[in-house]
């Protein structure tokens, strides 16, 4: 009989992710064959899955930790925040619609449905499910109609582990603040605790976790030490997005945009070893020795659009072009790079148009119909193949596009600058997200833009620092215990 275990949080981004992660690489290790499942997730960082739908990025890595395919089970709900709009909601890998957050509190319970049948389909096919829970329980306030966190454990009948994070701060009041805010039969589905995060010598907090101990009754499971190699996992959480070392001589500058989604394009530019990644957050100023600038894409075109002028990076963007700096728009990153954005509809919030960046001759609509789907193309420059998933809406099209980006089923894609010889090419757009993560294509673009590129292997550096991970969780965690207490 399929097994199941849940990995819950006193608060958001305490680690949850990272952990069932760890925790599922440690299982497949064991001979199990495993399934990672998160009833709801919260994420604008999206993965496409191979049945045709998407999912949170995080279950994609986990179940590459898994060492299965990600499908679209694994996340039956999957919140998607835009602006103005509120957040679109996507059941089963299917955009259902768009809601406010009142009107999501009263549609919530109707999921539960879809929620269980993608739960029982994994447990049908697995010998384990390895459950991550969204936010906190201790948000006692939404426990009613709750599908994330105590409300799946009950309904699913699966036990609970509360992961405190120390690296915050009051990680004691966290655990026994949770237990105290509960009910008694949600406390009674948590079969223990543990601390993730520590920095140093996790003895020196033994007399904090026995307290802990003491005060809930709830058994231990471990003390986890800050794993140092995180930023070398597509991170999900915008919160984690995080330059990559700087030592490097060829510099990108990817904008952090208010709604930046699929920002796992950058994931495998942050471990080339000659480029300094830089994650340009809102107040400062694109470099005037940057290489290349990214616009990257956006759940919020317009918005976004709007708020890269409120950062003035569009005076930057033309200083950058003047200067002879190399500009990629991806997605909808792409479509800020041209003439207009309209959206008579009001599909991405109130109706109308907005003007470009104008760094592209090309102008795009927004259409009610979403573009999903994995894709093989060739760039047009190197005539070197690469992988890459489509998640958009809106179409584009333009003079500029006679120079396409690449070439998908032999049809131009994307779009390239003119303007001469010297400026031709140098304003580069694309829908085509993960690029990046084929090492040779990357290889040749960075070379060819000037980049010494380390032609390292991306997927098995991910591989590796996923089998570390589960080295780090195995010694420091009670691993059987945990599988023990599946049921």
């Amino acid at each position: 009989m399929t097994k199941a275990i849940m990995i819950q949080g006193t608060g958001s981004n305490v680690g949850k992710s990272m952990l069932v992660a760890g925790l599922c690489r440690a299982a497949k290790r064991r001979g199990l064959s495993v399934a990672p499942f998160k009833p709801q997730n919260m994420s604008n960082n999206a993965a496409v899955t191979a049945d045709g739908g998407e999912i949170g990025r995080a279950q994609a890595l986990q179940a590459l930790a898994c060492g299965i395919a990600p499908h679209t089970d694994m996340n039956p709900v999957l919140l998607k925040p835009e602006s103005e709009v509120g957040s679109q909601v996507i059941v089963q890998g299917k955009r259902l619609a768009t809601v406010k957050a009142r009107e999501y509190a009263k549609l919530k319970p109707t999921l539960m449905a879809s929620v269980l049948d993608s739960f029982e389909r994994l447990k049908s096919q697995y010998d384990l499910v390895i459950v991550e829970g969204a936010g906190s329980p201790a948000e006692v306030n939404l426990r009613a109609g709750d599908i994330a966190n105590m409300g799946f454990a009950e309904a699913a009948s699966v036990p609970v582990i509360l992961c405190g994070d120390i690296d915050r701060g009051g990680v004691i009041a966290q655990v026994v603040g949770t237990q105290a805010v509960m009910n008694e039969g949600d406390n009674a589905l948590v079969s223990g605790f543990m601390i993730n995060k520590f920095r140093g010598d996790p003895t020196l907090f033994d007399d904090g976790y026995q307290m802990i101990a003491d005060h809930t009754g709830w058994r231990g499971f471990g003390v986890v030490p800050w794993f140092a190699d995180a930023w070398r996992l597509p991170a999900e959480d915008a919160l984690d997005i995080r330059s990559g070392p700087q030592d490097g001589a060829f510099k990108v500058v990817c904008l952090s945009l208010s709604r930046i989604a699929n920002f796992d394009d950058m994931d495998p530019l942050a471990q080339e070893p000659n480029v300094s990644l830089i994650m340009l957050k809102a107040g400062e100023v694109i470099p005037a020795d940057a290489d290349l600038v990214i616009v990257p894409g956006s759940k919020s075109t317009r918005g976004d659009l709007a708020f890269l002028r409120s950062q003035g990076w569009d005076i930057d963007l033309a200083a950058h072009h003047r200067r002879g700096g190399h500009i990629l728009g991806i997605c909808g990153g792409y479509q800020m790079l041209g003439q207009v954005i309209s959206d008579p509809d009001g599909i991405e919030g109130v109706a109308g148009d907005s003007v470009g960046l104008g760094l592209l001759d090309v102008v795009t609509q927004m259409i009610a119909d979403k573009r999903l789907t994995t894709v093989s193309a060739v760039h047009s420059d190197t005539n070197l193949p690469f992988e890459g998933y489509e998640i958009h809406i809106g179409r584009t099209d333009g003079p500029d596009t006679q120079r396409p980006f690449a070439y998908v089923d032999g049809l131009p894609e994307g779009a390239q600058s003119g303007g001469g010889r010297v400026m031709e090419g140098r304003v580069m757009g694309s829908y085509l997200h993960g690029m990046f993560a084929n090492d040779a294509w990357r290889a040749a673009f960075l070379n060819g833009l000037g980049a010494k590129a380390s032609g390292a292997s991306y997927g098995a550096g991910v591989e590796q620092a996923l089998d570390d991970l589960a080295d780090h969780v195995e010694a420091h965690i009670d691993v059987d215990g945990i599988l023990a207490a599946a049921r």
